[in-house]
């Protein structure tokens, strides 16, 4: 049995971050990766395969430059999956490469198989060439990332119902498509086959799409995709699903009956926690099933950490990221990496694209914050006209009292590189001043914060005029 100071249970974003970390810092490490590439739902069937199929969808149908320079865009005739999805493969490629080099770079050894605790320092791993390794890790960290929830009596057969992974393995664009499922996947993938024409019909259970959202940016985007061409069946659930002669025929609770050419479920995921033995280990779970952690990503028993989406929210590779890193320097007592920083940045890749961070209107009245918008609309921003962008906008919420920012949400493109400069400003403390005072280079979107701030200061001045 070979002894390391670290064993790693899973190659996505988390498992490879916190292996490099401890071997970064001289420590003996192994990885275990029973999926057949590297990288996990990360690389191979989430984040980088539907961010590629988004901007091949925008490229493939023009939706962009629709309506600039004269040209009449439309979606090109013919269009194969083939097609749409090469640069999709090319990039999950280059990811699984980069994710191997990394590892390697860094002197962790890597077994492929399948790992279960015997105790909660020793692993047996049936490798997938056969027979069996043991493995034995002062540190153990579970990284094993999550599956799609698959709604029982659903018959996904990957040709006409799919989930979100399987959908990477269509074998042709359809002309139609119900989505169950108003999370950010199912808006995600929604938003994506509206965008090449497939008439697309979105159920969602609540009454709003993404209702952790900011409202008003949630309302943009309901308006958004339905000018897409978007139905959106708001408040209704799937009773039954089935295949018949068109495609898929699906009931809804309601009795209203869906029929499309195919039909994609995103009821979300489940943390991949079966058949590791965590019983053995002493690891507990909540009543989600998602293991238990602290602060700093350990779990009932001390050696054992997890992170990532087999410990739930948010389940973004790059919280995931962090975590992994974070949880090394608390299990090797490394003065480097101590939490996990409280402004996490959310970015949705809808068409438009959405991006937030921090206090909604909602959270503000409900905590009893008093607070003023600034919005800025990229319609009377030059790069906005420039790109064609007439429907994005950055909004501000800050705080009336000394106009320290609070939140910042973007919808419209470019949304998820844009939040970083409101993300900068509230880490370090930084007023609606800061934004007035910074110089932005001309033409560009990060104008659009310094607008912003104007508009805040215009409205809090009218709040004061009020109250006077």
């Amino acid at each position: 049995m070979t002894k390391y100071d670290l064993v790693v249970i899973g190659s996505g974003p988390a498992g490879e971050k916190a292996a490099a970390q401890a071997a970064y810092f001289g420590k003996k490490v192994s990885v275990i990766e029973r999926g057949e590439w590297l990288g996990g739902v990360c690389v191979n069937t989430g984040t980088i395969p539907s961010k590629c199929l988004r901007e091949a969808a925008l490229y493939y149908s023009g939706l962009l430059q629709r309506g600039l320079y004269g040209i009449d865009y439309s979606l090109r005739e013919g269009l194969t999956v083939r097609e749409w999805m090469h640069r999709k493969d090319v990039v999950v490629e280059l990811e699984r490469k980069k994710v191997k080099e990394n590892l390697l770079l860094h002197r962790t050894d890597f077994i492929r198989g399948t790992a279960r605790f015997e105790d909660p320092h020793t692993l047996a791993v049936a490798k997938s060439d056969g027979g069996t390794e043991r493995v034995s890790g002062n540190v153990v960290l579970i990284a094993t990332g999550s599956r799609p929830n698959r709604p029982p009596g659903i018959p996904f057969d990957g040709h006409h119902i799919f989930d979100s992974d399987t959908i990477l393995d269509m074998d042709r664009i359809p002309k139609s498509m119900i989505v169950v499922g108003g999370g950010v996947i199912g808006c995600e993938y929604a938003s994506i086959f509206t965008a090449l024409g497939v008439k697309v019909t979105l159920v969602d259970g609540r009454d709003r799409l993404l209702s952790f959202l900011d409202s008003e940016v949630s309302q943009r985007l309901g308006e958004r995709l339905t000018a897409l061409g978007l139905q959106l069946v708001p408040k209704e659930r799937p009773a039954s699903a089935e295949k018949c002669e068109g495609g898929v025929r699906v009931t809804l609770q309601s009795g209203k009956v869906l029929e499309a050419e195919t039909a994609l479920f995103s009821t979300g995921r489940n943390g991949v926690v079966e058949g590791l033995g965590l019983e053995k280990a002493g690891v507990e779970l909540n009543k989600y099933g998602l293991i238990k952690v602290n602060d700093f990503f350990q779990t009932s028993v001390p050696n054992i950490y997890a992170a990532g989406d087999v410990i739930g929210f948010p389940a973004l590779a790059s919280t995931s990221m962090e975590q992994g890193r974070v949880a090394m320097c608390h299990a090797f007592r490394l003065a480097y990496k101590q939490r996990v920083p409280e402004m996490l940045p959310l970015g949705i890749y809808t068409i438009p694209e959405i991006s937030a961070l921090g206090e909604t209107e909602e959270s503000c009245k409900t905590k009893g914050i008093l607070y003023e918008v600034g919005r800025a609309h990229y319609a009377n921003n030059a790069r906005g006209q420039i790109i064609g962008d007439m429907t994005g906008v950055l909004k501000l919420i800050f705080r009336r009292t000394d106009r320290l920012l609070l939140g910042v949400h973007v919808i419209g493109e470019g949304a998820t590189d844009l939040v970083h400069i409101g993300m900068m400003t509230m880490e370090f403390g930084g007023r609606l001043d800061n934004l007035i005072d910074s110089v932005f280079n001309y033409p560009t979107l990060s104008e659009t914060y310094k607008a912003a701030a104007y508009d805040g200061l215009g409205n809090l001045a009218g709040y004061k005029i009020k109250e006077g």
